[in-house]
């Protein structure tokens, strides 16, 4: 399981309604199904940890290892 939390950077509030998609390195991963942010700013998904990228509503926002918790800043 991996969560997402997507913070807005002008006021540090979490930002609902996003559109966050994982792409993980290599072949065989790809990239995942979309999840929208909930109230809280997080988006989870089913996917094992690994290196790759966040994207929030198309643009990518994180690159590095996707593990447990990510919190990122748009």
């Amino acid at each position: 399981m991996v969560s997402v939390q997507v913070v807005r950077q002008s006021s540090g509030k979490p930002a609902e309604g996003k559109k966050v998609m994982l792409s993980f390195d290599g072949l065989s991963r790809g990239v995942t199904g979309h999840e929208y942010t909930n109230r809280n700013g997080e988006a989870h998904f089913d996917a094992n940890p690994g290196s790759g990228k966040v994207i929030v509503d198309g643009s990518t926002v994180y690159n590095g290892r996707i593990a447990g918790r990510v919190v990122v800043y748009v």
